[in-house]
């Protein structure tokens, strides 16, 4: 054990001075984990630290403070604790008799959350999931059982209608997966034009709803964005939550990333409406640096998600019966599952919603530098978001894609950063997240040196 803790204390302690990213050799890698046959046993600390060296050199370090490609900053050591009380203990969340605290700890956690985002606490309710994708499934099914109480039991060949739902076309793609997923196919997406701000254009959403009425559909879920993957806009969120109320569907706000700016006293009102959101999506593994998975859904109405997912069994634990609690098996798509919120718990009760406000600040602050540097040198930013994610061209010119992803190739390959290019309409540019506690002033210079 005393190895094991010490190549992870290491790796720590030491991760800045790694390169950000391995060289890609695909026949490595899979030679490597070919050459386990299972048929020779190895003493458990020479197996782990073969693996732990293996894996360490071949793979991207998302806790480096110059990675700035996507929304993965480096976790709190609390969370990594957590991680590893949670494999320890392995507690049963699908039954609340079998680990009541930690079903007490999420459930806590849930209303709290919920709370920073202006649901009423007596209503709130939710679970967490293993990241947004699920939580945006979650969202999906219960706005159709919402709108069609008997779909939980008939399903969608019980509908007499053909359900559609909008999502800004700057929206996270898993919308689309989440329709496959429940039957309803693809062409039930509807992506909502945006403005030159990349912002939902509130006049084709509306004329898109108009639309699919006029033309036999049932619309019932409207989605904005806080935070959107590729410029960090947000959308309308008031207006759209006014749109839903006025035509009596569900709103469902996904922030996922954004959502953290709740946390934040000089950001909250860029959320401004997400209080009356039926359902929100947040990823505590996103701007609140816990490690992944850390999903939340979370919603207003406190019966959906046992509408959505209730049933009885025989064999499930009974000794709860009678007490006003909730087994988590029937209130989630998931049954047997982890201790999700342990990592976000001990998290908060070490930082602290101080602490967290402050690291939110530290990081705005991160990008507005990256965006003053920028500015100064003669680059232009091409996107306007309030959030610490920054994109640029170089003013004069229209980078196409492959020049674009030529300069990400070039840093990456450097080992001196790692991030990624993004299309924003017809533009393409490099992609910039500031969303890790680690990164500083010095690292910001360090980057802009291996891009110029």
């Amino acid at each position: 054990m005393e190895t094991r803790a010490t190549t992870i204390e290491a790796y720590l302690r030491t991760v800045d001075e790694l390169p950000v990213s391995p060289t890609l050799d695909v026949t490595k890698v899979r030679s490597f984990a070919e050459s386990f046959t299972f048929k020779q046993s190895f003493a458990p600390e020479e197996a782990f630290r073969l693996i732990a060296s293996e894996l360490i050199q071949s793979q991207v370090h998302t806790p480096h403070p110059q990675y700035f490609g996507l929304f993965n900053p480096a976790p709190t050591a609390m969370s990594i604790a957590a991680d590893a009380l949670v494999a320890t203990l392995n507690p049963q969340l699908a039954a609340w008799s079998h680990s009541p605290l930690a079903a007490e700890m999420e459930r806590h956690l849930v209303i709290s959350i919920a709370d920073k985002f202006g649901l009423p606490r007596s209503q709130a309710d939710g679970v967490f999931t293993s990241g947004g994708a699920e939580a945006n499934q979650t969202a999906l099914l219960a706005a159709l059982a919402q709108r069609w109480p008997d779909v939980a039991l008939c399903g969608l060949r019980g509908l007499k209608e053909e359900p559609v739902f909008y999502v800004s076309a700057e929206g996270h793609h898993s919308f689309l997966k989440v329709a496959r997923a429940a039957g309803l196919g693809a062409s039930s997406l509807r992506e909502i034009e945006v403005t030159d701000d990349l912002r939902v254009d509130l006049d084709s959403l509306r004329a898109a709803i108009q639309r699919d009425h006029t033309n036999g559909y049932a619309p019932f879920l409207l989605v904005p964005t806080a935070g959107t993957t590729g410029a960090g806009v947000i959308d309308p969120i008031r207006h759209i939550g006014s749109l839903a109320r006025e035509q009596g569907l569900w709103f469902h706000v996904d922030a996922a990333w954004g959502g953290a700016a709740a946390l934040g006293p000089e950001l909250h009102s860029i959320l401004d409406g997400i209080e009356l959101a039926d359902s929100i999506t947040f990823d505590a593994h996103k701007w609140l640096s816990v490690s992944m998975g850390a999903g939340m859904f979370l919603t207003r109405h406190p019966d959906i998600l046992s509408r959505c997912f209730a049933t009885q069994t025989a064999y499930m634990p009974k000794e709860s019966e009678g007490m006003q609690v909730v087994d988590p098996f029937a209130h989630s798509l998931q049954w047997s599952r982890r201790f999700i919120g342990l990592k976000l718990f001990l998290s908060l009760a070490v930082a602290g919603w101080d602490g967290y406000a402050a690291a939110i600040r530290h990081q705005r602050e991160m990008g507005k530098l990256l965006r003053d540097r920028l500015i100064k040198d003669k680059w232009k930013i091409v996107n306007r978001t309030p959030l610490p994610l920054v994109c640029f061209t170089d003013g004069e010119t229209k980078w196409d894609t492959n020049i674009c992803q030529r300069i990400a190739n070039a840093v990456v390959a450097s080992g001196h950063a790692w991030i990624s290019t993004i299309q924003l309409g017809k533009r393409s540019s490099p992609h910039f997240v500031l969303a890790s506690p680690t990164t500083k002033r010095n690292r910001i210079t360090s980057m802009l040196c291996s891009l110029f």
